[in-house]
């Protein structure tokens, strides 16, 4: 674990100084989150009842932390076909308790980073960026170049097996923050004040001579807790799995990417009945997945039956709406928990109409040609 953050999970993270590997990226996105609600930020720490805006397209474990601290998701609606936050309705979710935008680059194709970027510096917001679907994505910001996840103050990835590369299960949270890095490290490490890593003692030389709240003056730093934190580490058995995909990732971002185009060019004859996935401007995505979306007419279940039923696997895009499941029904009933910006009309075309295949590396051209025709003769 120790040689994967040393080496600042490879050509992707270079420009982070920061690397903490977790046992999920569930667990990175609780683990970044947290780390926002340190009494060491002071007046910017998050606290229960501010307000974090994201989206209801997306999957859960984005807001599940800021719902179990008890801080309130306001959600805003996305776009077709980026699939991403509707930029434009930022400006209306804020409110004198907003505090963070937290939100994720959907299936590898990343937000509008410039606009979001400057909406946070404007009014000294957190940014956190979910980027468990875009490991290799890349944004042009301020003229320059740079990976997803490295443009906000947080970033998180997941190793879960599908993903773009993996640890078997695993995650990361990376920042350039040294004081949210000491947050996020204590978080992952059962809230301990102490900083040494594993194997190593007494590297601040004052192990037993400090004085640390009601304890007595010299108790043991090791053993000192300056937040209620969990034990969210990797073992060393995912993480020498992680180290040897390193070494592959490259490759599987150029296949992804190829898949992808493959896959978009093979259906443009059948652009009169779906839509086809575009990317977002300035940016070279790192492709996790290929959306579609049926236009009028088209019955999704019918075209998804299909596809399924000739041995292709097809998913929707997560919740599709979050607010519509049953984790919901009692903030539903109460009117309380969360808050809803301007409507989700298009997040709820995204959960009627929209399902997503993959572009995974593995997949050879003929495989590829095949999911087309597939699909044309599901939409035909």
């Amino acid at each position: 674990r120790d040689d994967v953050e040393s080496r600042g999970l490879g050509d992707v993270y270079k420009r982070q100084k920061y690397v903490s590997v977790v046992n999920s990226g569930s667990s990175a996105n609780l683990n970044a989150f947290m780390a926002l609600t340190s009494p060491l930020l002071g007046d910017r720490r998050i606290r229960r009842g501010d307000e974090i805006i994201t989206v209801a397209a997306g999957f859960p474990t984005t807001i599940t932390p800021a719902i179990q601290y008890g801080a309130v998701p306001v959600f805003v609606d996305v776009t077709i076909p980026q699939y991403n936050i509707d930029v434009t309705k930022l400006e209306d979710a804020l409110s004198d308790k907003t505090k963070a935008v937290m939100i994720a680059h959907t299936l590898g194709n990343p937000f509008d980073l410039s606009a979001v970027k400057a909406f946070c510096d404007k009014h000294n917001l957190w940014l956190v960026e979910d980027n468990c679907d875009a490991l290799g994505s890349k944004y042009t910001i301020n003229g320059e170049e740079k990976f997803t996840g490295t443009i906000g103050d947080i970033g998180t990835s997941s190793f879960y097996p599908p993903h773009h590369m993996t640890m078997g299960e695993g995650g990361a949270v990376y920042t350039n923050n040294a004081l949210l890095n000491k947050c996020i490290r204590s978080f992952r490490d059962w809230g301990r004040d102490c900083v040494c890593p594993s194997g190593k003692d007494n590297l601040c030389g004052h192990r037993f001579d400090k004085q640390y709240g009601e304890l007595p003056l010299g108790y043991d730093h090791k053993y000192v807790y300056s937040h209620f934190g969990y034990n969210l580490k990797a073992t060393d058995m995912q993480a020498a799995v992680g180290c040897a995909q390193l070494e592959k990732f490259p490759s599987f971002v150029e296949r992804r990417r190829h898949n992808f185009d493959r896959l978009r060019a093979a259906l443009a004859d059948i652009e009169d009945k779906v839509i086809l996935p575009v990317p977002c401007e300035n940016s070279r995505p790192s492709w996790f997945g290929f959306l579609i979306t049926v236009k009028e007419g088209i019955d999704r279940k019918a075209v998804v039956e299909y596809v399924e039923s000739h041995g292709v696997q097809t998913r929707n895009l997560f919740a599709g709406n979050l607010i519509k499941h049953p984790c919901f029904d009692e903030m539903r009933a109460t009117g309380e928990g969360y808050r809803v910006v301007g409507g989700l009309d298009t997040t709820d075309r995204i959960m009627r109409d929209t399902f997503w295949v993959g572009v995974y590396p593995g997949m050879t051209d003929e495989m590829i040609d095949y999911m087309a025709k597939t699909i044309k003769e599901a939409v035909r």
